[in-house]
């Protein structure tokens, strides 16, 4: 399914209130992922700097990973990012990922 073409924002306010601009992101092929750096990918693809292909394509990440790391920011805020809590949070995203994909999979027929 392609996406219909949205205009690309030149900032947007990332995590921590500041303009976030692409030159402000994760350089590609980043390995370590803390917190910061993941919820400013979040920010950049709900802010429109970047699409959700081009975070994934850009960042090395699937979809999925994505996703999960954008319901844990809504879920538990960015304390939800953190790696030590993932046990905590996993459960549920899973089972919401999975309500979600299902979900996009009816309506694309």
């Amino acid at each position: 399914m392609i996406e219909p073409h949205r205009p690309r924002a030149k900032y947007v306010i990332g995590p921590d209130g500041s303009p976030l601009t692409i030159a402000d992101l994760p350089a590609p092929g980043t390995k370590r992922w803390v917190i910061r750096r993941k919820a400013q990918v979040v920010a950049a693809v709900r802010g429109s700097l970047l699409s959700l292909e081009e975070a994934c394509n850009r960042n090395t990440l699937t979809v999925e990973e994505f996703l999960a790391w954008q319901y844990a920011i809504d879920r538990n805020g960015l304390a939800g990012l953190r790696t030590t809590r993932i046990q905590q949070y996993r459960h549920a995203a899973s089972r919401w990922l999975q309500e979600y994909l299902s979900s996009r999979d009816q309506n694309d027929r």
